[in-house]
């Protein structure tokens, strides 16, 4: 029997830890059932779970394990990404959640680099390994350390010397999943195999008998992870579980529309400010159609949450470290002001419209960039970490305003200055998208996962979005714009070349935002 869990007090401080012992784990999957058993936690999810590889070539073969659960990090990503504090770390270094205050937005699980946190499917919330909270609280071990027959999970007081959890990462060679994300783990292995350790460090054979499959990605679309059969380190995955992207098409959908919002609102200010105003007929319709399309990027937003009944919870409860939290701000304050420099145009107050033209646009730029800020907070996906991005998106929305007001010409005719100045911005602009885009599909990369999120999007199963984007978005459309120019097509090249850049814009995004979350985590 081994001893009781002291409760936090004043005089005794307490950072919680948890080592996990591979020389004695046997795999049995107690610890699976008994925190099922203990958080009532639905078939399909689970908050921990042992992830089994077979090493070697028949007849020395071996099968190693990995009990994987949340990391309980002191740096954990998936608070400070939560826009409403539902994720939040305790004085203890735990890391808990409130189910009650979820608004099920999926940004913990995009940042969570160890795949730790699930949709609740029957609270539609994120959960995930508490540490036992409600038991630590009263002075018990959690659940999977009573059941485990070999003890191979030991919790304790990192900050008390003379507890077990502080003298086995003392003295033994503990390890931590992932040390390069700087998240601090308070979880330590102590022998775990780089095999199980490294998502990407064994094998996926397209059928395994007791596998779960990873959705939509079987033996990773045929690229091989490693050469089974042909090495005494070949490495098989034996279990495992699904990896679920946690952004669908509707966030592709948002990063869209709203570079199409910021963008027409961006242009037509500039334009306004060049000396090559379009009229009042554009200048209201031009801003009406921005508004409809910050409309449609709410919508998504909305429409994505699990909890969409939640989302006013973020302007009154904000997490401010979120740029979740922030662009729901930015975004709020860019409707606003469009609505109201809206509303002042029809109304003829000239000298109101255009104080409001000059916050308009900055809060354009920040709708447009702060997807990249947010998108850097995900630090599981590395893919997502570049620090070109803000740029990038600045550009798409360069490309997405011109191109709107470009397409809009073809019903409501746009004066020629007017006309050659957003041509020659959507020409550059799809020059300097595909440079960027060509650099983050085909470059060098700084990390394995991002090097294979890339391949994913070239390569793999995205390959068609990303390459019609480019293609028939980019290439055909910079194309059509030079022959215009040239004199040698009609003006009707000009509207189709704007409608080739919102297609394959849209095309770009949904390869690019789905490829960032195709690498497996755990």
């Amino acid at each position: 029997m081994s001893p009781p869990v002291v409760a936090p007090s004043p005089d005794r401080p307490v950072l919680w830890g948890k080592v996990i012992d591979h020389r004695k784990c046997i795999g049995c999957h107690a610890c699976t059932v008994a925190c099922k058993a203990e958080h009532l936690v639905p078939l399909g999810v689970n908050r921990t779970y042992v992830k089994q590889v077979e090493v070697g070539v028949w007849p020395a073969v071996r099968r190693q394990f990995q009990v994987t659960r949340c990391n309980q990090c002191d740096d954990p990503p998936c608070v400070h990404i939560c826009p409403v504090t539902a994720m939040f770390r305790r004085p203890d270094g735990i890391v808990d959640f409130d189910r009650e205050v979820c608004i099920g937005c999926k940004a913990c699980i995009a940042a969570c680099p160890y795949d730790a946190i699930y949709i609740d499917p029957e609270s539609h919330s994120a959960e995930k390994c508490n540490f036992c909270a409600h038991r630590i609280d009263l002075g018990l071990e959690p659940a999977c350390v009573v059941v485990c027959p070999e003890r191979a999970i030991v919790v304790g007081n990192l900050l008390d010397p003379s507890s077990e959890v502080s003298q086995l990462v003392a003295r033994e060679k503990v390890e931590v999943r992932k040390p390069e994300k700087g998240t601090a783990p308070k979880l330590y292995y102590v022998e775990a195999s780089g095999f199980t350790r490294v998502p990407t460090g064994a094998a996926l054979p397209a059928t395994h008998a007791f596998a779960q499959q990873r959705e939509g990605y079987p033996a990773w679309n045929g690229e091989v992870r490693a050469s089974p059969g042909r090495t005494a380190a070949a490495a098989l995955v034996s279990y495992d579980v699904p990896h679920r992207p946690p952004w669908d098409w509707r966030v592709s959908g948002y990063t869209w529309t709203k570079s199409v919002a910021s963008g027409l609102y961006g242009a037509l200010s500039v334009l306004s400010w060049t000396g090559r105003a379009l009229g009042d007929v554009w200048d209201v319709g031009g801003r009406l159609a921005a508004l409809v399309f910050l409309l449609l990027t709410a919508a998504l937003l909305v429409w994505d949450l699990k909890h969409p009944e939640r989302f006013w919870t973020i302007l009154v409860r904000p997490q401010w470290r979120s740029w979740l939290a922030r662009g729901a701000f930015i975004l709020t304050g860019f409707g606003a002001v469009v609505a109201a420099d809206l509303v002042v145009r029809l109304l003829g107050w000239t000298t109101s419209a255009g104080l409001l033209q000059g916050a308009g646009f900055v809060l354009a730029v920040l709708a447009a960039v702060y997807t990249a800020f947010l998108f850097a907070q995900a630090r599981a996906r590395d893919l997502w970490q570049s620090p070109v991005l803000p740029v990038h998106l600045l550009i798409q929305a360069a490309v997405a305003g011109s191109a709107a007001l470009l397409v809009g010409g073809a019903f409501v005719g746009l004066p020629a200055g007017a006309q050659t100045a957003l041509a020659w911005t959507l020409l550059w602009g799809l020059a300097g998208h595909a440079l960027l885009a060509l650099s983050e599909g085909l470059g060098p990369h700084p990390t394995d996962d991002a090097a294979r999120a890339a391949r994913q999007m070239t390569h793999g199963r995205y390959r068609l979005a990303y390459w019609l984007g480019l293609g028939v978005g980019g290439a055909l459309a910079a194309a059509l714009l030079v022959l215009q120019v040239a004199g040698w097509v009609g003006p009707w090249a000009v509207p189709l070349a704007g409608c080739l850049a919102l297609v394959g814009l849209l095309l770009y995004e949904h390869g690019y935002v789905q490829a960032g979350q195709s690498v497996p985590l755990s």
